[in-house]
């Protein structure tokens, strides 16, 4: 009952990779390290090498009994995606398919994909459940949502069973500070700051001062790393017991604004963070936070973990490895 974790060495890949092994599931992790790290692994067995290259994935599979796939490996940059397209269409969603087909002629039949909440675009209505219309603003989202209807065919036509998991805002870092996030490879709110805390930032930007929210800034979703790798194995744990493919959302259901944010990391922190306010940036929404009553129906998850847990967590791993997860 081998699980394959491609990017496993990246960000969640790596808190989903040590969570699967403290469960007792044997994993082997098949990354490029162009974005991940060999230590954020933890001594699990590692494959380093490209998603797209068949024969090795199929090499993977036979050498260690490999019978599911857990499926991280992907550019993330929304910003970036609108710069290069192409760069992201054939890294999420053509060497995506080429992995799935060499897994599927190796005999693997269950996977659970990485998604995000980009799909859905701009909210029409809160919070987001799994019926809302996908809306893609960038050629990153868009690369998710192409893979998530590559994995409904890959169903309907092959009988590979999947789970595609929209996750809202991945924050904080393993509760002991072994593992966590690159602030050196990310632009998300959380590691940026923890940058401006600890001084490698002179200040943190607050793009949009002035949106109908209780204080005037975004409203996102935040949910703890730790929280996210124990759906991905209840995701499995779903499939393995015969579950339909199926899409998910993971969410805590709960909405913080960039000040509460800020607010809650100068608590964790004792620093006073700089901030300068900016005008908006095009295309952010006011807010959005999902409805994630579907994931606790259908997998018994819910998150356990609130913004102070997360920015405590994000603070005890970023003061503690400056200069990102390479460096420990």
């Amino acid at each position: 009952m081998t699980v394959l974790v491609t990017g496993g060495a990246g960000y969640i890949g790596a808190h989903t990779t040590r969570l699967l092994r403290e469960r007792g599931r044997d994993v082997v992790v098949l990354d490029s390290l162009e974005l991940g790290s060999a230590r954020a692994t933890l001594g699990a067995p590692l494959v380093v090498g490209d998603i797209a290259d068949g024969d090795l994935v199929q090499a993977t599979i036979a050498e260690h009994g490999v019978e599911s796939i857990i499926h991280f490996a992907a550019y993330k940059a929304a910003g970036e995606s609108m710069d290069q397209p192409e760069r992201y269409f054939a890294n999420n969603v053509g060497k995506t398919n080429a992995m799935l087909d060499a897994a599927r002629q190796a005999g693997v039949d269950r996977v659970v994909f990485s998604s995000t909440c980009a799909v859905y675009g701009t909210p029409t209505r809160l919070p987001v459940d799994e019926t809302h219309p996908l809306g893609p603003e960038s050629p990153y989202a868009e690369s998710k949502r192409m893979v998530e209807q590559m994995l409904g065919w890959y169903s309907t036509c092959h009988g590979m069973r999947s789970v595609s998991l929209r996750y809202f805002n991945a924050a904080g870092a393993s509760s002991d500070a072994v593992i966590g996030e690159d602030w050196t490879i990310t632009l998300n709110l959380v590691p940026l700051v923890m940058k401006a805390a600890l001084g490698r930032i002179g200040h943190l930007t607050v793009f949009g001062t002035d949106y109908p929210t209780r204080d005037g800034t975004g409203v996102r979703d935040y949910v703890h790393v730790d929280d996210l790798a124990d759906a991905h194995v209840r995701a499995l744990d779903h499939l393995d017991a015969g579950g339909e493919t199926t899409v998910v959302n993971l969410g805590t259901g709960v909405g913080s604004t960039v000040r509460e944010v800020i607010d809650c990391a100068r608590e964790v922190s004792g620093v006073d963070i700089p901030t300068v306010d900016a005008e908006r940036r095009a295309g952010d929404p006011a807010e959005v936070y999902g409805d994630n009553r579907r994931a606790f129906e259908l997998l018994g998850w819910r998150a356990d973990r609130g913004l102070r847990s997360i920015m405590a967590s994000a603070w005890q791993w970023h003061s503690t490895h400056p200069d990102g997860d390479r460096s420990a």
